[in-house]
């Protein structure tokens, strides 16, 4: 699958009980995008959010279709002046979004080793949250923030991830290869936009990787 800029790692993984979320066991694939048009989608549509002192193609790559992004726990934040942790992130922009029914399909790819790192997030809440959704990875676990398990073995494989925001209903929806993993209460806030990448969390390893292929967005009709 190509070379991973991060070795193997080892890390904790806590797992906590939120009442807002359901998770939900494979019942049979779906296509969750019935229903959605496509957008248009190319480097016009996003950017990339990456250490503020590197070069972007010493953290980003985009090379036969697929998007790497890749981090180091030492790395500085993406401004100067953030006091986030690091993160290579590839931004959607020019589909900011405040209402309405909105969907983020993709393929990603997570090399053995990275953890404690947020892959894909649907940015934008109320405060003092700052996004409504995170998907994370912990010990080769997919999991919905920190708190559910969504996949138990998601290290080195392909997977197909949608996820679809209502804003209206203030619902989010997860599907895992077309299979509906999660259903969470959205976070409120005026502005949202997908994002997909590295973005360092709680208990992260050395070096953090996720690949993405096929990006879409989409939008209920």
């Amino acid at each position: 699958m190509g070379q991973s800029f991060c070795v193997p790692a080892f890390f904790y993984y806590l797992s906590f009980f939120l009442v807002a979320i359901t998770v939900i066991s494979a019942s049979g694939a779906i296509d969750p995008t019935e229903g959605f048009i496509e957008l248009p989608f190319n480097r016009t549509y996003y950017h990339i959010q990456k250490p503020y002192d590197v070069p972007e193609d010493q953290r980003y790559s985009f090379q036969n279709g697929v998007h790497k992004c890749w981090v180091y726990s030492t790395d500085k934040p993406h401004t100067p002046t953030s006091q986030t942790k690091p993160r290579t992130e590839i931004a959607i922009q020019g589909y900011n979004y405040s209402s309405g029914t909105w969907q983020f399909e993709a393929y990603g790819y997570v090399p053995r080793g990275t953890s404690g790192v947020n892959i894909m997030q649907v940015f934008g809440a109320s405060p003092p949250q700052a996004t409504t959704f995170m998907l994370r990875v912990y010990n080769g676990s997919l999991t919905y923030y920190s708190d559910q398990v969504l996949d138990q073995d998601i290290y080195d494989k392909w997977f197909q991830l949608n996820v679809v925001h209502d804003v209206d209903r203030a619902k989010v929806k997860v599907y895992i290869d077309r299979n509906l993993k999660l259903e969470a209460v959205g976070h409120g806030g005026s502005s949202h936009t997908f994002k997909c990448g590295v973005y360092a969390q709680n208990g992260d390893s050395q070096c953090m990787e996720s690949r993405w292929k096929q990006i879409k967005i989409l939008r209920k009709i």
